[in-house]
């Protein structure tokens, strides 16, 4: 019986990758999604709104102001890049908000539609606005590549053998929210989400570059943003950003392999 079930669940998993696949923007990577966009927009905003509710937003109009000027940039580099690339459908429910809150946590996030939450916390690691961009790019970036839709589809497929999003929330709508829960975490305590996989972050990472790189930020700052969060690694444990981001030696190498490819699209907005 065992083995019947395993069966069903290859069997499912290869008709669903050739027949619900798309493409992540840049690296090429074929991946599996099954969920509509405006379906995942509709629960992001959702979850979004619920967290915004439940945190106080900075009321530092200076902090507020560079975080949503960061957002902007990078989001005008990600409109300009899809466009060039006659992938601006891709983009057609984003509703894009960027929000700064009070928390010492050092963490930043984004949901599906371009939310995007900065926790008052990460500033300090981020330094200035060159450092947030590296930040907030790679969470866009995130989002960008759908790795949400990605994970939420392997969900479906793992509990409920590949049922449909709205079948699952109509028939099963609390393990359905809490597999939401587990891809996103907007639901915890601090909004933070479970780990990408290494393939995700590097995937985040290439993309977040091209991003920040089109917005007017050097590339380079890239390597000393993950420089400082790596030297935060100790005997404690690590904030919640890097709980979910792993920043080691290699992912930092990986970057600097990526900088000349970054630079084609670099120009300065100074």
């Amino acid at each position: 019986m065992k083995l019947l079930k395993i069966s069903i669940l290859i069997f499912l998993s290869l008709f669903f990758l050739l027949t619900a696949c798309s493409t992540v923007p840049i690296t090429g990577r074929r991946h599996l999604e099954l969920i509509p966009d405006a379906s995942m927009l509709s629960m992001s905003t959702e979850q979004y709104d619920a967290f915004l509710k439940s945190h106080k937003i900075n009321a530092d109009t200076n902090q507020t102001g560079l975080v949503r000027r960061v957002g902007r940039k990078i989001q005008k580099a990600v409109e300009q890049y899809m466009a060039e690339n006659n992938l601006s459908h891709e983009l057609k429910y984003y509703e894009w908000e960027f929000n700064l809150v009070e928390s010492k946590d050092v963490n930043a996030w984004a949901m599906p539609g371009g939310k995007v939450v900065v926790y008052t916390g990460i500033l300090p690691v981020a330094q200035d606005e060159k450092g947030l961009a590296v930040i907030m790019g790679h969470e866009i970036a995130h989002v960008v590549a759908n790795h949400g839709n990605e994970r939420m589809s392997q969900g479906l497929i793992v509990q409920f053998g590949g049922m449909a999003l709205s079948t699952a929330l109509a028939n099963k709508p609390q393990q359905t929210r809490e597999l939401w829960m587990q891809v996103y975490g907007a639901g915890a305590q601090y909004g933070v989400m479970l780990p990408y996989s290494r393939l995700h972050e590097s995937e985040a990472d290439h993309l977040g570059l091209i991003f920040m790189a089109m917005a007017g930020y050097h590339p380079n700052t890239a390597v000393d943003l993950w420089k400082r969060m790596a030297k935060m690694k100790g005997d404690q444990a690590p904030p919640e950003f890097l709980s979910t981001h792993p920043s080691d030696e290699r992912r930092i190498q990986n970057i600097r392999n990526l900088i000349p490819k970054a630079m084609l699209y670099y120009h300065s907005s100074d």
